[in-house]
């Protein structure tokens, strides 16, 4: 089932205990897709499949008015972290890419 409020939209399914369920997670509605929000260390963006586009500040709003709305609509629990402001579906930061490789060792002088 689709949920749509503030130019947002989530999918929700039921999970096998009964309770609502993300299929598709908010985000900001693109046409008849829904861009997930993506965190890249400097900026959001929202991602809709290959495209990227930079998020703005009333978009963030408007998913974070939305993501309340829905959550008190079904009565569902918000976590402290979610209460402060906009969750990303994924945090990707350039500045650490490429770290997880070997260390060079270099002497002492």
């Amino acid at each position: 089932m689709r949920i749509s409020k503030h130019g947002c939209a989530a999918e929700l399914e039921t999970s096998p205990a009964g309770q609502p369920r993300f299929a598709v997670g908010p985000g900001l509605l693109v046409g008849e897709s829904i861009a997930c929000l993506l965190d890249r260390g400097y900026q959001k963006f929202w991602q809709d499949g290959p495209r990227l586009v930079p998020a703005v500040a009333d978009q963030l709003k408007a998913l974070h008015r939305f993501d309340e709305d829905w959550r008190a609509a079904l009565g569902l629990t918000t976590l402290y972290n979610e209460a402060l402001g906009t969750v990303s579906a994924r945090y990707v930061y350039d500045r650490v890419e490429g770290r997880e490789g070997p260390r060079k060792h270099h002497p002492f002088d």
